[in-house]
């Protein structure tokens, strides 16, 4: 166990699986075609650690071996892509997506650009209509999403 208090965490949408890093990460986009299935989007925003700087802290997730060199770690519970990482390397990526606080790790890097959705331009803002979850509501909505912080029980 980590002698140090984690540098950031995240888990899953459900809550199941939580993790943590202790370094701070380096942050990518994936545009292969294999990173847009395994994510089910136009790519995959991906946060990089020495796996001795990981660690899962409750949960156990699910396993994909995706192709011989590597694996992807998702909850089974409710399905959210949680892991990248080569089966013989010395990283692990994390969905930049299931990170508690996502919004300070800008990409630095941009991998499989030969598969780049070539539609990806047109969300610059102001280049399509824009607005606000609240403003489109149409029902009452009550979330069942884990909140974006560790909590005693998951």
């Amino acid at each position: 166990m980590h002698k140090t208090e984690p540098v950031m965490t995240g888990g899953c949408q459900c809550g199941a699986v939580r993790y943590a890093l202790y370094e701070r990460p380096e942050s990518t986009v994936c545009h292969c075609r294999m990173c847009q299935k395994a994510v089910g989007g136009p790519f995959a925003a991906l946060s990089k650690v020495r796996i001795e700087c990981f660690a899962w802290t409750s949960g156990r997730p699910g396993a994909f071996q995706s192709s011989s060199a590597a694996e992807r770690h998702f909850c089974a519970a409710c399905g959210t892509p949680l892991t990248f990482h080569f089966l013989d390397g010395t990283h692990i990526e994390v969905t930049t997506g299931s990170l508690d606080a996502p919004a300070g790790l800008p990409p630095t890097k941009a991998f499989g650009v030969e598969s780049r959705l070539p539609w990806l331009d047109l969300l610059s803002p102001g280049r399509l209509p824009e607005s606000k979850t609240e403003d489109i509501a149409t029902r009452t909505v009550i979330s069942r999403q884990h909140p974006d912080h560790d909590t005693t029980s998951a």
